[in-house]
């Protein structure tokens, strides 16, 4: 060999099993960012009151799908969301979107049992960026589980 040729030492050199490790450890650290991003989105309620019967009762426990970087998109009318008690903010509502009005980016919600519910007859629209996230699962009690969406009336007993 000439003096114009290089080299490399043998030391500098990827060897399959770092290129492994190297494919291993990305493929970890991206899982748990990813389990992460997840973790944040899902949150888990659980019905207590009538409101929305006969589409969920007392003791349905509801996985609520919730944007982790910004308010979710606008739900459509018949989305069943999670928004925030007015009267109450530590308390989550689960209700159906009846009205949309984007200009004023406000929400009417209302529950599928009239007579049952207090919803935005009674304390008003909410605002979008309220809303905590969209109803995608009932996961408990067994035989009663499923995914959303649920029209109105909707009773899978």
């Amino acid at each position: 060999m000439g003096p114009d040729v290089a080299t490399l030492p043998s030391q500098d050199r990827v060897t399959p099993r770092r290129r492994r490790l190297a494919t291993t450890c990305f493929l970890l650290l991206s899982s748990m960012a990813l389990w992460r991003v997840v973790v944040r989105s899902l949150r888990r309620v659980e019905v207590v009151g009538g409101s929305m019967a006969p589409t969920f009762l007392a003791g349905d426990r509801l996985l609520v799908l919730a944007r982790p970087f910004g308010p979710p998109p606008w739900p459509g009318v018949g989305s069943v969301v999670a928004v925030p008690d007015p009267r109450d903010a530590g308390r989550i509502l689960i209700k159906r979107v009846a009205s949309v009005d984007r200009q004023a980016g406000l929400l009417e919600v209302r529950g599928d049992d009239p007579a049952a519910s207090t919803d935005s007859r009674a304390f008003g629209p909410v605002p979008r960026a309220s809303v905590v996230g969209r109803v995608v699962y009932r996961y408990a009690p067994a035989g009663r589980t499923g995914p959303g969406p649920w029209p109105k009336g909707y009773d899978r007993r």
